[in-house]
């Protein structure tokens, strides 16, 4: 589903983006700049979700730990 947005721009940057992307063709432009932003959000999101989870935290930190007792034992 569409939704209708207004925005405001410089008269010099309307132009522009009129003559590089076309009169039809804006709302895709920006709505192909901004998606990538807006799933870097879901990112963080998934980020948040994982380190709530308790018993995935300990198994984390506790593989964590492991590794650098592992490598503690290494010579060097």
């Amino acid at each position: 589903m569409q939704k209708k947005l207004t925005i405001s721009l410089n008269e010099l940057v309307y132009d522009e983006l009129c003559r590089v992307v076309g009169r039809g063709n804006i709302s895709k432009f920006i709505e192909e700049l901004i998606k990538p932003k807006l799933k870097a959000n879901d990112l963080d999101a998934a980020y948040s979700e994982m380190a709530a989870d308790r018993v995935r935290e300990a198994d984390a930190l506790a593989w964590a730990n492991g590794v650098v007792g592992d490598s503690a034992d290494e010579k060097r």
